[in-house]
């Protein structure tokens, strides 16, 4: 998908007086409206992500590795509170899935919406690079 596509901006030329091409560009005005749909978890993960601790826990688990929050609780200098609270945060952003064995509950990443959302962010950047004008 193009930039244009994702924020409905739509360039046109036309022909002024002089027989100059000029390049039109009608962007849309509602701000409330510029965030296609395909981007609605895009806030919410890299909010999740903006938060170095929360990057940290996520780097304890290796590929396909399930922990407890007690194994986090355990590596980490945070109190059980500040563990709970940005596994939280990385659960509501479904970053982390859980799945409850017993009386313990594990945690792996959602390495597919991971991976979906930068691949999102990196397809929209090479696409405001190939349309930069030198």
């Amino acid at each position: 998908m193009s930039a244009s596509h994702y924020f409905g901006v739509h360039v046109g030329q036309r022909v002024d007086t002089r027989n100059q091409i000029t390049n039109i560009v009608v962007m849309k005005t509602d701000y409330q409206q510029v965030i296609p749909e395909s981007w609605a978890d895009t806030a919410r993960i890299f909010t999740a992500l903006g938060d170095e601790h929360r990057q940290r826990i996520l780097l304890l688990f290796d590929p396909g590795e399930q922990l407890t929050i007690s194994q986090i609780v355990a590596i980490t200098p945070l109190s059980r509170t500040a563990v709970s609270h940005h596994l939280q945060v990385l659960r509501g952003a479904e970053l982390l899935t859980s799945e409850k064995r017993g009386k313990e509950v594990f945690l792996s990443i959602n390495a597919d919406l991971l991976l979906r959302t930068l691949t999102q962010m990196a397809d929209f950047v090479q696409a405001q690079q190939s349309r930069r004008v030198d």
